[in-house]
């Protein structure tokens, strides 16, 4: 872990803080401008689908100039640029512009650090190295619950969307000093994204790792903090402990799946079983929608606990690339997992939106919950029937 691993491993905690701070925020963007549950789900939603469109270009990136460069201009010019504008956002519509250019800012920091250990260390321990970046990573899920709420009550949201401005575009300054591009593979061979695309072993993995961080992520970036106000009753400080509650859940899933394929000789199998479990989770929330604010968070902490899968998806994918098209292997297999999460944050937010208008609130939010449910299960199906693989 040098300086460059630890800064971007830094960077990632804001990649994860600006996909999930919006929950908390809800009650000073709706009072300021206006924003729905509706509009923070598109917001959210375009973070996402930017973040994800953009792991082409930084898969080609990482592989021709380097994670330095990559990871450092990207996060200064849309990371700090894009919560600058959030901070001058006068509709919904500006706060969605905004996220969309945080997250192209965001869409190198964890994959230039995959990209670093897929090149620079064994194949067995890529699962776990990836987790621990994941997990120090997912600190930024706390800070955007207390902590943030104490911040913007003190200084007001605007003037925190500044100092987040002013401090992404230190770490990206950082990063430019720092990071420490691996040695270029000595091949001959050529290849682009469609020889990746073109591998059947991977076609059973890729509705895996569509849908395996679809629920977590999407209850923890907007969907708790409306629920939990709107159906439980809970004051934005309440909101913040909950949020705080699940994010510490999400960390500490993601730590023990880290080593579980070594300890049990499996990857396919325990990232079968964490989303058997996210399934039963969400169908648990959308047949009882309404269980009681306890009952709540603890299913909530449920999901997103065992709905850290992510880093063993992606190593299960990684295993089948060849060593000169890991960039943009890795970056493949994020644009599956981060598109699945914003294209289902828009559909949540339409389906809730209209189940509102003819149902009870906590039948409304119940249909996000069946969303997720459904698309989890969608997901592992196919997935059973692919080849397990640790190297």
């Amino acid at each position: 872990m040098n300086a460059g691993i630890i800064l971007l491993t830094l960077g990632y905690v804001f990649s994860q803080f600006f996909r999930s701070f919006l929950a908390v925020m809800a009650d000073v963007l709706e009072r300021d401008l206006g924003a729905l549950p509706e509009d923070l789900a598109t917001a959210s939603g375009t973070w996402f689908l930017v973040f994800a469109a953009m792991q082409i270009p930084v898969g080609w990136a990482l592989d021709r100039i380097g994670p330095r460069r990559t990871s450092a201009s990207l996060l200064l010019l849309g990371g700090a640029g894009g919560a600058a504008a959030f901070a001058l956002a006068q509709s919904p519509s500006h706060v969605a512009w905004a996220m969309g250019l945080i997250g192209l800012g965001c869409s190198p920091v964890l994959m230039a650090s995959y990209y670093t250990f897929a090149r620079m260390y064994r194949p067995a321990v890529f699962a776990s190295l990836a987790a621990i970046v994941l997990g120090v990573g997912t600190l930024g899920n706390l800070l955007g619950t207390v902590p943030l709420t104490l911040l913007v009550e003190a200084i007001g949201w605007r003037e925190t969307l500044w100092v987040l401005a002013a401090a992404t575009a230190a770490i990206a300054l950082a990063l430019f000093f720092t990071v420490q591009d691996p040695p270029p593979v000595e091949t001959e061979q050529k290849g682009s994204v469609l020889d990746i695309l073109a591998m059947p072993a991977l076609w059973l993995i890729f509705p895996m790792m569509f849908v395996n961080y679809a629920a977590a992520a999407g209850l923890r970036a907007v969907w708790i903090g409306p629920y939990l106000r709107d159906v439980q009753g809970m004051t934005a400080h309440a909101v913040g402990l909950a949020t705080l509650t699940m994010g510490a859940a999400m960390i500490a899933g993601t730590f023990a799946y880290g080593p579980l394929d070594r300890l049990l000789g499996t990857r396919k199998w325990v990232v079968l079983t964490g989303n058997v479990v996210v399934a039963l989770g969400c169908g648990a929330l959308w047949l009882w929608p309404a269980p009681g604010a306890f009952a709540a968070v603890v299913l909530f902490c449920i999901v997103g606990a065992f709905g850290m899968t992510f880093p063993l998806v992606l190593a299960h994918g990684r295993s089948f690339v060849p060593a000169h098209l890991v960039g943009r292997g890795v970056t493949l297999m994020n644009l599956f997992g981060i598109a699945g999460v914003g294209i289902f944050q828009m559909v949540t937010g339409k389906v809730q939106s209209a189940a509102a208008a003819q149902a009870p609130v906590a039948e409304s939010y119940g249909a996000v919950f069946a969303v997720f449910a459904a698309i989890t299960v969608a997901g592992f199906i196919p997935y059973v029937f692919s080849r397990d693989r640790l190297d």
